[in-house]
């Protein structure tokens, strides 16, 4: 079981080094879930197989990611949040950048949900 503090430093280290989906398979609950406003339901996704199907599928339409940058995590009780700032290469779309604020709930050692918000 993870602190809050190995897990978002956990998470800030995977993400620079473009460890998507080991971050999720390693940090996350199985019951986690997702707030994201880039979700067209407008319903959070649920469970960690849904969190890493949608991961996988982002990731296969990448063609290049050529930045990542993230701020120190900041850590209030269960929670934590980055700043993330991301320039990639979408395949048929060109080049995109994303800036977010992103919000991690943990619980028992894991993250139990994340959320969102774009810029």
């Amino acid at each position: 079981m993870f602190t809050i503090h190995e897990i978002a430093n956990g998470l800030k280290e995977m993400l620079s080094e473009q460890k998507f989906v080991e971050a999720y398979q390693l940090l996350f609950s199985e019951d986690a879930e997702s707030i994201d406003p880039l979700n067209t339901s407008g319903q959070p996704l649920k469970g960690l197989t849904t969190l890493l199907d949608r991961e996988k599928d982002f990731l296969s339409r990448i063609t290049a990611i050529n930045k990542i940058t993230l701020s120190e995590p900041t850590i209030a009780g269960s929670y934590f949040t980055m700043s993330l700032k991301m320039s990639f290469e979408v395949q048929n779309q060109g080049h995109m950048e994303v800036e977010e604020i992103c919000l991690y709930k943990v619980k028992d050692g894991k993250i139990v949900s994340q959320q969102f918000f774009i810029g």
